[in-house]
């Protein structure tokens, strides 16, 4: 038997698992769905051994490569950089903090998830999308 303490898996999702975009990503987010699921019952499985496990479910980060696909649809779409981003976040539903989220933001959280000061937390998901998944 493991230490209390013994360590963390920390699976990343995504917010498409809750929101599947049917015409572009729907194996994507059938995968992440599932991880989402494996998560929470391994978490069930470990935790008496010391093992905590969570997951992280980031929307849209901007991250290196969405900004070339940012990119590619100005290119595409004969438009700047800004409008192209723009259209993606309506495309996706609107983003109500009014931007992607960034890559250390989400490092950020997985850093906190991973440390001693989450040590009761376990069989969760955390959402960190800008509010893009609607209240219901």
């Amino acid at each position: 038997m493991l230490a209390h303490g013994a360590g963390v898996i920390i699976h990343i999702s995504s917010i498409q698992r809750r929101l599947p975009l049917f015409e572009a990503t729907l194996a994507y987010a059938a995968a992440k769905a599932a991880l989402t699921n494996y998560s929470k019952g391994l978490s069930n499985e470990v935790g008496p051994k010391g093992v905590r496990v969570v997951s992280v479910a980031p929307g849209f980060i901007e991250t290196t490569a969405a900004t070339a696909l940012i990119d590619r649809l100005a290119a595409n779409a004969g438009t700047d950089r800004d409008a192209a981003r723009q259209a993606l976040m309506t495309s996706l539903g609107g983003i109500p903090i009014g931007r992607p989220g960034w890559p250390a933001e989400v490092a950020e959280l997985v850093a906190f998830l991973a440390s001693e000061r989450a040590a009761s937390i376990t069989g969760s998901e955390y959402v960190i999308d800008g509010g893009t998944i609607p209240t219901i």
